[in-house]
């Protein structure tokens, strides 16, 4: 049995997978923004998962942020409190068993990868466009981290192409300005559109007001070919088989096929009738799922998962 583990911003999500990948049981509680409190949140799922499948399971846990190398400290984690702390190291004592840790855009991308959306594609990229913006890479099953353990982390690149309307851009908690991120985040849609209509609306009712009201119609344009604009970036350097998207973002209606339709307009060289834009988008099929479930399958089929020595 396989134990994965979604520490998010606002809940901790757990799951116990068969090796088949089937699940056996699921459970979520909010998530402490203290970290002793979080340590005793995960021990408590685990030995829960534990009982309710009658076994001992291994432990993934995907997390918002990384490890720093050598120390295995977490870094660039949004939820601030896991900054500098021994997590999977802490988790272990508590458990007395190895745990696994990876960014949780990482995992995402693994579940996809392994089956879900992507499942049989030699390059998989995994978009996670939710209260954030990141990216997981995985290559022929196995997750590409990098030599800082932050390769596939886009969101923190620069928006291209930015039109002078655009320029220098919003700020990013990251502490520069114009990220992907502080323009394809949900967030980050919903103040694009107050910005240009003095209207605050969610970001998923700003889709849906956007097949009668021009000024939401408008927004959602500029979301599409901003996303279209970054995914073409990410095709010149990675040229993945497919681009798997997930988080809240994801569930927009037809957001795969806009981004696709802008691709021709950005990417080299690509997008004629006889060169059609070969690298596929397509939603996750697993949905919010996916990111314990790629946590889960950190003691399965992938390999290279940062966890402490």
């Amino acid at each position: 049995m396989r134990i994965g583990i979604d520490v998010g911003g606002t809940k901790i999500e757990a799951v116990a997978l068969s090796p088949a990948g089937d699940e056996i049981a699921r459970r979520r509680v909010p998530t402490p923004r203290d970290y002793p409190a979080l340590l005793d949140a995960v021990a408590g799922l685990v030995r829960e998962l534990d009982r309710a499948a009658g076994a001992v399971g291994t432990v993934g846990v995907g997390i918002p942020g990384t490890l720093v190398p050598h120390t295995w400290l977490v870094k660039n984690a949004n939820s601030v409190w896991l900054n500098g702390r021994p997590l999977g190291r802490d988790l272990e004592t508590r458990l007395d068993r190895p745990v696994r840790l990876m960014n949780d855009a990482n995992c995402f991308a693994i579940s996809e990868a392994t089956d879900g959306a992507g499942v049989g594609a030699h390059v998989v990229f995994g978009v996670i466009l939710g209260t954030g913006v990141g990216g997981g890479i995985v290559v022929d099953g196995h997750v590409l981290s990098g030599a800082n353990l932050i390769a596939g982390e886009w969101g923190h690149n620069p928006l291209p192409w930015p039109t002078s309307d655009e320029w220098p851009g919003p700020p990013c908690y990251c502490a520069k300005r114009g990220c992907i991120e502080a323009w394809l985040s949900g967030p980050a849609f919903e103040r694009d559109h107050a910005e240009r209509t003095g209207v605050t609306l969610s970001a998923a009712d700003i889709a849906r007001a956007a097949g009668g009201d021009a000024g939401a119609a408008a927004s959602l344009a500029r979301y599409h070919d901003r996303l279209g604009r970054a995914l073409a970036s990410l095709i010149h350097v990675l040229d993945p088989d497919v681009v798997v998207l997930g988080g809240g973002m994801s569930n927009i209606a037809g957001l795969p096929e806009a981004a696709y339709a802008a691709l021709p307009r950005y990417l080299f060289a690509a997008g004629a009738a006889s060169d059609p834009v070969a690298t596929r988008i397509v939603r996750a099929a697993h949905g919010d799922a996916s990111g314990v479930r790629g946590a889960a399958w950190l003691w399965g089929v992938t390999a290279g998962a940062d966890s402490p020595p």
